[in-house]
């Protein structure tokens, strides 16, 4: 029998890396990026079209490369950040697997043009499917300029399981803000399309936080510094009245290597116990600063995972951490007795001598229970009101009979009301109650149901929204003052994308300039407490929140993150006419008695169940 197994050839063997290495474009504007910063560049230019499935370039002005390192850099394990085993425990640069450029240019049409600063010309090179296809000198500006176009081009397979272009654009914005968020000294432009989404140019930490999320985050930031042996943390987190539905605003940074950490986030939760509220998660862009000896970054092809030699005492330094900043920034509560707490200091003082005490005169003479003597309280009463004491003494009986005619007037009008409402159960033959303003009781024939009246409204508005989603025939209530939203770069990408079915709901938002749009109505059955600015940021946090644990289509997430926001919540009252709409509405639904997480929303009890608890 032959020998079966074989030594696979570059190409193919390139192809299987490039699954792991670009998973999506977002992938390929990572390894570019991060390359550029290894190459020293002080300004990066990222341009794509078609959310990079049919371009994706990278133009920096560092070091550059020499024409045998613009060739060897497309070779497998082909890199300059190691030379032997032992620099895996030493890596401080962004790459270091050598993989990445072979990876894309087995699966792209690949351009290279790269001058050293010290050349008079530079290189070009172009590759298709790992095979070069052109080699020649160009003139050329200083450092590297890399072009990927048509993505996937010989696995159709892989491209066609890429999502529309508002959700790869959205994950090229994520990877771009966290190498961002990451290097505030280099200055980063974005271009899609050929419209700018950022211009960054070289700032603080801050500032950089502000230009890509928003001049609001300027109030929402809290600094925090802690320096140990084990490790450096320095960052900010938010303010606990600022926490959001998702997670998408948590950015941990270890030698400035964005990564995804579950246990260290759960440091930071902790710290914030008892100031968040419930399923909110706050914003914090940590930095870690760690002998790279002790962690092992070689543990996936993205590098986002790290191990550690000591992972409790890094729990330990960072949940300590953000407590002392949330205290020390007068977040958390505390004691103070020096603080002025009274109304003493808005008191003027005087001196001893300058007091004037109160003079207090009274009639000796006076008896209230004499009517025929006029007495110096009745005399003031005849100067203010024209009228003597007996005057006074005989209002009062007429004011009593006032009183009394008031109260039979308002007993009558009781009586008829309960009189309408028992005619009105009596010809219904229906009458609800409600327990702790959070349970609707309605006995029945047999005994009785507990309905959950927030699990009710929610199935109510899911499915009339669903309908109106299908059918675009969501009124829409007009506002008095038209609201201007400004978001993120994302949130208004996700805006954009959902924009026709959020009018189908009833939402009446237009585009108003970059990154922001202007809501000019709301669903016209929606009776919120709060303003249009924040149902469009509720409805926009739950819908990213929804995508990510429950991967609804587009339009069941609209409709069940509308239905969660604006249903009743529990500890409303409600009368009885309310109860009786909302029954009926109920069992109106296809399915009544499920909520939207599942569980049941009538809970009925029988007689017999009832007698039982009795007889124990």
């Amino acid at each position: 029998m032959s020998d079966i197994i074989q030594l696979l050839p570059d190409s193919v063997a390139n192809q299987i890396a490039a699954g792991e290495v670009v998973q999506r474009p977002s992938s390929a504007v990572k390894e570019l990026v991060e390359n550029s910063i290894d190459a020293g560049a002080g300004k990066i230019q990222l341009i794509i079209k078609d959310a990079g499935k049919s371009l994706i370039q990278v133009i920096d002005d560092g070091c550059g490369m020499s024409i045998t390192d613009a060739r060897m850099c497309f070779e497998r394990h082909a890199t300059s950040k190691i030379r032997k085993a032992g620099d895996l425990f030493a890596i401080r640069t962004m790459g270091f697997r050598g993989e990445a450029m072979a990876s894309i240019a087995a699966i792209a049409q690949v351009e290279l043009k790269t001058r050293r600063h010290e050349d008079e010309l530079g290189t070009h090179i172009c590759i298709e499917g790992s095979e070069i296809v052109k080699q020649e000198p160009v003139s050329c500006s200083a450092g590297s300029s890399i072009s990927i176009k048509n993505l996937f081009f010989n696995t159709p397979a892989r491209r066609n399981f890429l999502k529309g272009n508002p959700v790869e654009l959205r994950h090229i914005i994520d990877e771009f803000q966290r190498i961002a968020l990451a290097h505030p000294e280099i200055h980063f432009t974005f271009h899609h399309d050929g419209n700018e989404m950022f211009h960054l140019p070289k700032a603080s930490l801050k500032q950089r936080i502000v230009h890509l999320f928003g001049n609001a985050y300027n109030q929402k930031l809290v600094p925090i510094e802690e320096d140990t042996s084990i490790i450096v943390v320095k960052g900010f987190i938010g303010k606990p009245e600022f926490a959001r539905k998702t997670r998408g605003e948590q950015f941990f940074f270890v030698n400035k290597r964005f990564i995804k950490d579950p246990y260290l986030n759960h440091a930071v939760v902790t710290a914030y116990e008892e100031l968040l509220p419930e399923d909110s998660f706050p914003l914090y862009v940590l930095f870690i600063d760690i002998d790279p000896a002790k962690i092992d970054i070689n543990v996936h092809p993205t590098k986002t995972e790290i191990k550690y030699q000591d992972e409790k005492a890094l729990y330990a330094i960072i949940r300590s951490a953000v407590k002392r900043s949330l205290g020390q920034y007068n977040i958390t509560p505390t004691l103070d007795f020096d603080q002025e707490t009274g109304f003493s200091h808005m008191i003027t003082q005087k001196a001893p001598e300058e007091i004037v005490p109160p003079q207090i005169t009274f009639n000796p003479d006076f008896n209230p229970f004499q009517s025929d003597k006029k007495s110096a309280r009745s005399s003031s009463y005849s100067r203010n009101f024209g009228e003597d004491q007996g005057e006074v003494s005989k209002n009062w009986g007429s004011l009593y009979e006032i009183v009394d005619e008031a109260r039979d007037r308002q007993q009558q009008t009781i009586l008829e009301i309960e009189d309408a409402e028992a005619a009105q159960i009596k010809k219904e033959g229906r009458h609800f109650f409600q327990l702790h303003s959070r349970l609707i009781i309605s006995p029945i024939k047999s005994g009785f149901m507990l309905i959950d009246q927030q699990a009710a409204h929610e199935r109510i508005l899911y499915e009339r929204f669903l309908h109106q989603l299908e059918n675009r025939q969501g009124a829409c209530q007009q506002s008095l003052f038209p609201q201007t939203v400004t978001l993120n770069a994302a949130d208004f990408e996700l805006v954009k994308e959902l924009l026709p079915d959020i009018q189908s709901l009833g939402f009446q938002i237009r585009e108003f300039g970059k990154n922001t749009v202007i809501v000019e109505g709301i669903p016209a059955d929606i009776s919120a407490n709060v303003s249009e600015v924040e149902m469009l940021e509720h409805l926009i946090e739950g819908f990213k929140n929804n995508l990510t644990l429950l991967r609804l289509d587009k339009r069941d997430n609209l409709a069940r993150t509308l239905a969660r926001n604006a249903a009743l919540k529990a500890g409303t009252r409600l009368s009885q006419e309310e109860m009786n709409n909302l029954i009926d509405q109920l069992f109106a639904c296809e399915r009544p008695n499920s909520s939207l997480t599942g569980k049941p929303v009538i809970i009925k009890y029988s007689i017999e169940e009832l007698l039982q608890k009795f007889e124990k």
